[in-house]
């Protein structure tokens, strides 16, 4: 399985539109940026149609155990971010869907 690099997602997206790179790279970074703000600063939840959802989650704290000394550790709450997969992406990979998702439609 190969990364792709934001650089060559960059290229990418600029041979295909033949828009200018340093356009492409601005358009691309100020998209990230406003991802990262609606989820960290302002909670927000995104929906991207057929794509996917991306939102926060806040982890509760726990007590975790050291593998190697079997000491205790407290492990402090936290927020992550969740991503749900959207139907044409989850078609394209050939998950199949659930029975609820079934049952909705």
């Amino acid at each position: 399985m190969a990364t792709i690099t934001k650089k060559e997602l960059i290229d990418r997206i600029a041979e295909k539109t033949q828009a200018k790179r340093i356009a492409v790279k601005r358009i691309v970074q100020t998209f990230l940026d406003e991802i990262t703000s609606e989820l960290c600063e302002n909670n927000n939840r995104l929906e991207f149609r057929d794509f996917g959802v991306l939102e926060t989650k806040t982890r509760a704290a726990r007590t975790a155990q050291n593998p190697k000394t079997l000491e205790r550790v407290e492990v402090p709450a936290k927020r992550t971010v969740k991503f749900k997969m959207g139907r044409l992406m989850r078609e394209k990979l050939g998950v199949p869907t659930t029975q609820s998702a079934e049952a909705k439609k």
